[in-house]
């Protein structure tokens, strides 16, 4: 088949081109709508978003996106020192199609080592005695651990009492909230025990009670920020209930609190600052400090680093530690970042640019020590938020 143009030349096409042509065509069509169909069946966690592009890309250097960026426009390598090597293209492939980062072999042997992912982490700030042996760890109890009943220490518990002695006269804070609550507090691995709390329980493994737990600590911290004038949200509901009743795994933990986080948020547009408490699995050594004659229950700041608010919530992470480190040395054992297998990587910190996992002591903490701990996070965390308020009222 063929056609003269007018001007000389001849432009043919045989039966076989137009073929070629035709399943050319089809075939593009069809892996078209094969991959449409691929998109918009996978969960919704699967899909590509803002927030999957951020989880791909928060593994790489930010120096090889200032890289990528000065081959079209050389002055923002200004920004890179001059010490610092160009990313190799080969090294950046390889880490994103196999997840292993050969500068830390954590990488490679926490798939073959059982247990080892536990430390799938990273210490942003390390406090005083802190490395990757000692890293706040959790591990999933057994369903029959989580559900059994065991008698509770009533006295250790009366000791954790928050309320003002009847002879004490309630001191009206100088600088207030008013009627508007601005942090939450809340506890997604609800029965987080401590043994002390537990009467004859000295197995770390058992450390689970269905009232003497973590959420006493909350109360305790609720009751010190309100009397300095921080208007604070306790929940206590028992989320590890939630996932007896609805038969889910205790990894799911973070799904079963942040339904209530986000009713939370919804009907409380004052709320600045979400903090979900937990308890370290550590033991005494590494959970306790003396300051000033006095022991304290310290205390490690986790960040979820799979979300794109990472970075907000680390900052706030950073300057508490500081402000800890000021007023009470060692008290936080620092910052640490969580994300990959076998852990949640969010940690539902992608609802806020200021909501923190804080792990309050270890299994082996008191009620005493626990109580100053609490009453000392509240003393700093009211000391940033007053000037916080301060300077942004001068602005």
């Amino acid at each position: 088949m063929g056609w003269n143009n007018g001007q000389g030349m001849m432009v043919s096409l045989n039966g076989t081109s137009l073929k070629k042509i035709a399943l050319v065509f089809g075939f593009c069509i069809m892996t078209m709508f094969t991959l449409s169909g691929i998109l918009t069946t996978l969960k919704p966690e699967y899909r590509i978003s803002s927030s999957s592009m951020y989880s791909l890309t928060n593994n790489l250097a930010k120096s090889s996106l200032v890289y990528v960026l000065g081959y079209e426009n050389r002055y923002f390598l200004q920004a890179v020192p001059s010490e610092q090597k160009s990313p190799q293209l080969s090294t950046a492939l390889f880490k994103a199609a196999t997840s292993i980062n050969p500068d830390d072999p954590r990488s490679l042997l926490g798939g073959e080592i059982p247990g080892y992912l536990i430390y799938d982490g990273e210490i942003l700030v390390a406090g005083d005695g802190s490395n990757y042996t000692n890293m706040p760890s959790e591990s999933a109890p057994p369903l029959e651990v989580l559900l059994a009943e065991r008698e509770a220490a009533v006295k250790e518990i009366e000791k954790l009492d928050k309320t003002v002695e009847k002879d004490e006269k309630p001191v009206t804070p100088i600088l207030t909230t008013g009627e508007k609550d601005i942090v939450f507090i809340y506890h997604t691995h609800t029965r987080e025990s401590f043994l002390p709390l537990l009467e004859g329980v000295t197995d770390p493994d058992l450390a689970y009670h269905k009232e003497a737990n973590i959420t006493l600590v909350g109360e305790i911290l609720s009751n010190e920020l309100k009397k300095r004038g921080i208007g604070t949200v306790l929940d206590k509901t028992d989320f590890t209930g939630l996932l007896t009743n609805r038969g889910w795994k205790y990894s799911k933990s973070y799904d079963a609190s942040r339904p209530v986080v986000e009713s939370t948020l919804a009907s409380n547009k004052d709320i600045q600052f979400l903090f979900d408490l937990h308890r370290d699995y550590q033991r005494k050594k590494e959970t306790t400090v003396t300051i000033n004659g006095e022991k304290f229950a310290r205390t490690y700041f986790v960040i979820g680093g799979e979300h794109a608010k990472y970075e907000k919530n680390l900052k706030l992470a950073e300057d508490l530690h500081h402000l800890l480190e000021e007023k009470y040395p060692g008290l936080s054992r620092g910052v640490t970042t969580k994300q990959g297998r076998l852990t949640d990587g969010k940690f539902n910190q992608d609802l806020s640019e200021n909501s923190l996992v804080i792990e309050f002591g270890g299994v082996d903490n008191t009620p005493e020590e626990l109580k100053r701990t609490a009453e000392a996070m509240a003393e700093v965390f009211s000391d940033y938020y007053w000037q916080a308020e301060k300077v942004n009222q001068t602005q």
